[in-house]
């Protein structure tokens, strides 16, 4: 039926006794539930009048419709088209443990607009290796994607929607968009091969199964979806805690901390001035940025008592509330611990024309993870480009990505650690974590040095604030948060 290389290896499937099936496919799936596994992320994809609807209604009668989350999307809404095109997409991964079934998935919009020419090969293009991008990350996370394009045949369509037209209960489903898109069935073929090649791997392979016959049985996709199954809960078996993967050997870098110049300081009195004047350029910028629909996500980092908190202070005061968030990040929950580790932060990606502020972040990962070993070597290595791939999605989507670390010596975080614990409104702050942070000082030093040298980008650069000076740290912060929004209305 097709000739690409991702079809020839997809037509072996062996056809098993339908009751030894559902069987077996229901004994996988609750296996998944009770050791947390996976999760199992299922692609359902095809022509119009694939079946696509009737396939999933009865996987959800073979399986435990329980543990079977299925998503089915349409036209973007006003909410979703207000951050980048996979948001939707982030939102909708399933614990360890769920299967997750998607009709047409994130392969849909991609197909439809480049057949229909609503898109070009440069978006096409772009938007596949975006896919990669995704399905690495979560099959680097253990997750297993199994991808399935449910084959009918043009005259077949044809046939189809004759037979619902003179149906009066199911005349609704075929509409003038499914007759308009029969007519695009051969390039939506060609678009989808061209897909199907380019994102085809081991890790996330592409299953065709002939739904011409509208009598044919779930064998087929029922055998994906178990053989996935079971792929997940053989790889979890296989994972021994305590044998990471060896890491890449990282390249020599640069010492960034020790260069910064940390007796820079401001009078108060010129501190007032600069503050309120750079507030009002934010308050502007913010404005104009509202009514453009141009997002800013602003990312404080840096030590205990650095003055993250004070920074962050500063520039509310100059920000309409109706307008931003802040959004604290500390240890994850079990919810979050049971998703890849940047669902957390994709669930917070604000509208157009917001501010989110992150206070601590998804540089968690390269930091306190890596420092105390809460993330295996393997996984704060490819965390990097994670990162940066989920940096340049808000970048290309028009985000102003805006990143801080506040930098304070050693010497004086020990004097802030000591007056914290001698002003009784303040001991709320200091814990006995902060002294033990404060114990592993080089190690962290190090892990920000190479955090700043790997991710820092030409459209999401960090910037190193010297906070010795509380000051001038908030004058610094303010003033950048200001000039970066102000550079990106200059663009637009």
């Amino acid at each position: 039926m097709y000739h690409t290389r991702a079809v020839a290896r997809l037509l072996e499937l062996t056809p098993v006794a339908e009751s030894v099936l559902r069987t077996d496919l229901l004994a996988a799936q609750h296996e998944l539930r009770k050791q947390g596994a996976g999760p199992v992320l299922v692609v359902l994809a095809g022509p119009e009048t694939a079946d696509r609807g009737d396939t999933a209604n009865e996987l959800n009668a073979w399986m435990d419709p329980r543990w079977l989350k299925t998503w089915a999307w349409g036209e973007p809404s006003d909410e979703e088209r207000e951050r980048p095109w996979f948001w939707r997409y982030w939102r909708a991964l399933p614990p360890r443990g769920l299967v997750a079934l998607y009709l047409s998935g994130w392969y849909g919009p991609v197909i439809q607009d480049f057949a229909e020419s609503r898109s070009g090969k440069r978006a096409f293009e772009r938007q596949v290796r975006e896919i990669n991008r995704f399905e690495r990350a979560m099959t680097d996370d253990g997750a297993v994607v199994v991808k399935i394009w449910l084959h009918v045949d043009q005259e077949t369509q044809r046939e189809r929607l004759k037979a619902l037209e003179a149906d009066p209960l199911r005349r609704w489903r075929a509409g003038a968009d499914q007759w308009r898109r029969l007519q695009r069935h051969d390039a939506v073929v060609r678009v989808w091969k061209r897909a199907a090649d380019l994102t085809d791997s081991p890790a996330a392979p592409w299953r065709v199964i002939d739904r011409s016959d509208a009598k044919s049985p779930m064998t087929g996709v029922a055998t994906a979806v178990r053989d996935a199954i079971r792929q997940a809960l053989k790889s979890a078996s296989a994972s021994v805690p305590g044998t990471p993967a060896t890491p890449a050997v990282a390249s020599p870098v640069k010492d960034r901390l020790s260069a910064l110049d940390l007796t820079r300081t401001v009078s108060k009195s010129r501190a007032l001035v600069d503050l309120e004047r750079h507030q009002g350029r934010l308050y502007e910028a913010q404005r104009l940025a509202r009514e453009r629909g141009i997002s800013t996500i602003a990312v404080f980092e840096g030590w205990d008592a650095s003055g993250k908190g004070g920074a962050v202070r500063r520039c509310t005061a100059a920000l309409d509330a109706r307008y931003f968030q802040i959004v604290p990040i500390a240890a994850p929950t079990d919810e979050e611990l049971a998703h890849h580790y940047l669902w957390r932060f994709w669930r917070h990606i604000g509208r157009a024309g917001h501010v989110t502020i992150f206070d601590r972040s998804w540089y968690g990962r390269v930091l306190v993870e890596r420092v105390e070993k809460f993330a295996r070597p393997d996984e704060w290595q490819r965390a990097y480009d994670e990162i940066n791939d989920f940096e340049e999605q808000l970048t290309e989507h028009g985000v102003v990505v805006v990143k801080f670390w506040l930098h304070v010596s050693r010497d004086e975080q020990l004097d802030r650690f000591r007056k914290r614990q001698e002003t009784a409104h303040k001991q709320w702050k200091i814990t006995d974590e902060d002294w033990r942070n404060r114990d592993k000082w080089n190690a962290y030093a190090d892990a920000v040095n190479e955090m700043v040298d790997r991710t820092s980008t030409r459209r999401a650069p960090w910037t190193l604030v010297e906070g010795n000076d509380k000051r001038y740290a908030r004058v610094k912060v303010v003033k950048t948060l200001a000039d970066r929004i102000r550079r990106a209305l200059k663009r637009r």
